[in-house]
């Protein structure tokens, strides 16, 4: 039989078995994929699945409420009048794009579950009918 030859640095693998170590992209993209599969029927939470939007909800309303304060400020403080009067507006318009994405995000998010649904239903009876 054949001895394997040793590595460089002495240990008994060869330069062939480094190579067969296996891969994990394939699983790992599987993974990662945006879509579901439909046959997958373990049920998520409702925080599973509205979390990202009411995070940017609660951000964009506290970016808003800061620039509620900061223009606020400008009226009140008369120091650095100027720096008030832009950066407030400027926190106002983010707070608000935030906040009236994140609100359209949840009904969105409610369509394609029906969606979803509806669609699990038909495949469901389609398997009940046609697997006979």
């Amino acid at each position: 039989m054949e001895v394997p030859p040793k590595s460089p640095d002495g240990s008994e693998k060869s330069p062939h078995s480094q190579e067969l170590v296996p891969s994990h992209t394939g699983s790992t993209l599987c993974m990662s994929s945006r879509s579901e599969s439909v046959w997958t029927s373990a049920s998520r939470s409702k925080w599973d699945i509205y979390h990202k939007p009411v995070i940017v909800v609660s951000v964009g309303a506290a970016i808003f409420l800061l620039g509620t304060v900061i223009t606020s400020l400008s009226c009140f403080l008369t120091h650095n009048k100027d720096v008030y009067k832009m950066s407030g507006p400027a926190f106002l318009s983010l707070g608000l794009m935030l906040l009236v994405c994140g609100l359209v995000w949840i009904p969105i998010i409610r369509k394609k579950q029906k969606q979803r649904q509806k669609s699990q239903f038909l495949q469901s009876l389609k398997s009940f009918f046609f697997n006979r």
